[in-house]
């Protein structure tokens, strides 16, 4: 019988930031979502080896609100916890009004309506529940008495009332001096210390994680030695997992130490097509503190299973969609809270309406108050890329009238995408390949931030078919687009377009690829609908 195996990353595509509990054998993992809709996916495992998406805690019926911008905004570094019967998600909503907490028995949901967190303003804010039940918020904030501005603080907390309970207390700056980012802090009581762990250096190549220890929760944190505890930045740029760092750990009912963390795999040089994803290393501790990945000090990419867990395999991902359910799979994703009716399935189809709004509007700088709109939406549905090599296609139904445009596209941050769609011009029916890319200056949180976005048609064709099926297939950075009216005989439409184009190393691997299907009407008013028989990524 041969042995199981952890296999890195655990979770492969877009999840990042994860953060992990366990309730009894069972294992429960939140992810950062950005601008997608739903929000927060929830993971279930009982072997910390597969990983089953099981619900989001985020819905617009519980209050979830985001708009479609930059991509990289939104909802970002979720802390999952369980306490006396009910789970906790604490995190941030940049399109919104900041720190919540939302609640549910059940990690299945229903989740309940966000707890506004309006008297701690800093983000990346964690929970912490002690042994005596006592509460507390540990976040990162501004300090000017520091090197770098920046400091960790605890706060105790009423969790019955979602209130401070007591003073914002500094317990740590950072490891080291003049730290970039110091952010996304965990607490844990561990024997006879606590633990706070950190990420440091920024979520790129720099990342690192970050450890330090008190035998009182608000006494001053006296950092590792040994610090950074964990980073590949030491590794060199071509080194093929990189941007390690974001670290929560989780034990074993038998006594077994784990960290999850973020990291990205780099495709064909310093591009991070897929994102930060959801790795997974072994720990381990001695002479009181935490030993990531012991005897190599990197994350592999594949452990020795934990021999005292249940191994339990979990379904297969959904490769093939004929949206014969009347809801949609828990893989798809919108890009911002749906509020207008511009989708539904029906006939075992789904169906997208041209709204006025293009995929790749003019970025808007995240500073300032957040876009609460609610009729802003992109025709949109798309799903992760979550392996290297894929291809992606739909079958589409769809007659275009105007200004009017439909069919595939991939797409990443800051206005970078392909799009492969049907429309018309000049009178005629045609399918072109789009490129979108964007010049861009400076970091889109802050105030002098500018961008210009350039659209180019690739290759155009006349067409008469209504009824097309479009295929994009990748090896790599190499993409090739398809179409035709029979799936076995597609026929090549663009040979050799370059996936690196659309993942510049300024994106940074914040977020993934998207790959998916839309409709829009290119600033026009449209009742005109575009219908997808199926849908499949493999």
């Amino acid at each position: 019988m041969s042995e199981h195996k952890i296999k890195n990353p655990i979770i492969p595509g877009f999840y990042p930031d994860p953060s992990i509990c366990r309730v009894g054998e069972d294992y429960y993992l939140a992810n950062s979502s950005f601008e997608l809709y739903p929000g927060i996916p929830i993971f279930h495992s009982r072997d910390l080896a597969n990983w089953e998406q099981i619900s989001y805690a985020m819905y617009k019926e519980n209050g979830f609100h985001v708009n479609a911008n930059i991509f990289a905004g939104g909802v970002m570094a979720p802390t999952i916890r369980y306490h006396e019967g009910v789970f906790y998600i604490i995190n941030a909503n940049f399109g919104d009004k900041g720190n919540f907490i939302v609640t549910a028995s059940d990690p299945r949901g229903p989740w309940s309506e966000p707890h506004w967190i309006t008297d701690i303003p800093d983000i990346d804010c964690s929970l912490f529940f002690d042994e005596d039940g006592s509460a507390y918020l540990v976040s990162p904030g501004d300090d000017e008495t520091e090197d770098n501005g920046r400091a960790f603080f605890l706060t105790p907390y009423d969790i019955k009332n979602f209130r401070v309970a007591g003073e914002r207390k500094k317990i740590w700056n950072s490891a080291l001096r003049g730290a970039w980012a110091p952010e996304s802090p965990h607490l844990y009581h561990i024997g006879e210390y606590y633990y706070l762990l950190i990420a440091e250096g920024g979520t790129e190549h720099n990342h690192s994680v970050c450890v330090a220890r008190s035998k009182t929760i608000d006494g001053w944190y006296e950092g590792n030695p040994c610090n950074p505890v964990l980073t590949h930045r030491h590794l060199g740029y071509s080194y093929p997992i990189e941007n390690i760092g974001h670290a929560d750990l989780i034990d074993t009912p038998d006594g077994n130490w784990y960290a999850v963390c973020l990291g990205v795999r780099l495709i064909q040089g310093q591009h991070m097509n897929l994102g930060r994803e959801t790795f997974l290393c072994p720990v381990r501790f001695e002479r009181g503190w935490p030993v990531f990945s012991p005897d190599c000090g990197k994350v592999e990419w594949e452990y020795s299973a934990d021999q005292s867990l249940p191994w339990k395999e979990a379904a297969l991902e959904l490769k093939r969609d004929d949206f014969d359910l009347k809801d949609l799979a828990l893989c798809w994703n919108f890009w911002g809270t749906p509020y207008e009716d511009f989708w539904k399935i029906e006939n075992s189809c789904l169906k997208l309406k041209c709204l006025p709004r293009t995929t790749h509007r003019a970025l808007k700088a995240m500073t300032g108050e957040p876009d609460q709109s609610r009729n802003d939406n992109v025709s949109f549905l798309g799903r992760r890329q979550r392996t290297v090599d894929f291809s992606f296609s739909a079958k589409m139904e769809f007659s275009p009238k105007g200004k009017e445009a439909a069919g595939i596209l991939v797409m990443q941050a800051s206005n970078h995408q392909y799009r492969l769609e049907k429309c018309r011009e000049e009178g005629k029916s045609v399918l072109r390949l789009v490129l979108v890319t964007t010049w861009q200056n400076g970091l889109p949180f802050l105030p002098d931030y500018e961008s210009r976005t350039t659209e180019r048609v690739l290759h155009q064709e006349e067409i008469e078919e209504e009824t097309l099926i479009l295929k994009l297939e990748a090896k790599g950075q190499d993409y090739n687009f398809f179409w035709g009216t029979d799936e076995k005989n597609l026929r090549l439409f663009y040979e050799h377009a370059d996936g690196r184009l659309i993942n510049p190393e300024e994106v940074g691997g914040m977020v993934g690829t998207m790959i998916g299907v839309f409709a829009t009407a290119n600033e026009t008013d449209s009742s005109n609908w575009a219908q997808f028989d199926w849908a499949e990524l493999k």
